[in-house]
């Protein structure tokens, strides 16, 4: 019997789409020395969500936790050739190919925070910003996958995988969902995060 269960937890979902908000609207407000102000919060919020992930990815329910979605090469391959098939697996967390990008994701993520950290400083030389700009190219590259991607996967197991982060439910015949969404958590984040962006963008300049 088909049925709806919860895969994913409130504060995964709440970082999911702030983890895009932030970065879509820090994109942005970059070519704009008068927007610097707010390009700079935006990065400290990615940053912030990046780290809350990090640890989220250890301690938070199932599927959020990086042990879920830490497959090897082989298998990705497997996957992706499956795919092309037509005979992918169904997977309730991240399938193979969409734990890729979920990795990527994370890792440029945290690697464009810290060059933009140390591209505030006034000594910072030119390779720091161009690695900066670079990185964030190549997020925008692998996000255009990533969509790709999740598209590819909705229609191929006839999943709106765009809902599922809405609700946090997916459809399985099985009961392996998680029993807890730990709204106060994601509520938490939602908090601190308008709170960051008040005191910050208002403090004194200089």
């Amino acid at each position: 019997m088909i049925k709806r269960i919860l895969v994913w937890d409130i504060p995964t979902r709440v970082f999911h789409w702030l983890q895009a908000l932030s970065f879509a609207a820090a994109y942005l407000t970059a070519f704009s020395e008068r927007m610097r102000n707010y390009h700079v919060a935006l990065g400290y919020i990615l940053l912030g969500l990046l780290v809350f992930r990090l640890l989220w990815g250890f301690v938070g329910t199932r599927y959020a936790r990086f042990s879920s979605f830490l497959f090897n090469p082989k298998e990705v391959v497997a996957y992706l050739l499956s795919m092309f098939r037509g005979r992918a697996a169904h997977y309730l967390g991240h399938n193979p190919a969409g734990s890729v990008s979920v990795w990527l994701l994370l890792a440029l993520g945290m690697f464009i925070c810290v060059t933009g950290v140390m591209a505030l400083q006034d000594d910072a030389s030119d390779l720091v910003v161009d690695l900066h700009g670079v990185s964030t190219d190549i997020m925008l590259a692998v996000i255009v996958l990533h969509l790709t991607g999740v598209l590819v996967s909705s229609i191929m197991h006839r999943e709106n995988l765009v809902r599922a982060m809405f609700t946090g439910c997916k459809s399985s015949g099985q009961d392996e969902g998680i029993q807890r969404s730990y709204g106060w958590l994601g509520v938490a984040m939602v908090a601190a995060v308008i709170i960051f962006w008040f005191v910050y963008v208002k403090r004194p300049l200089g």
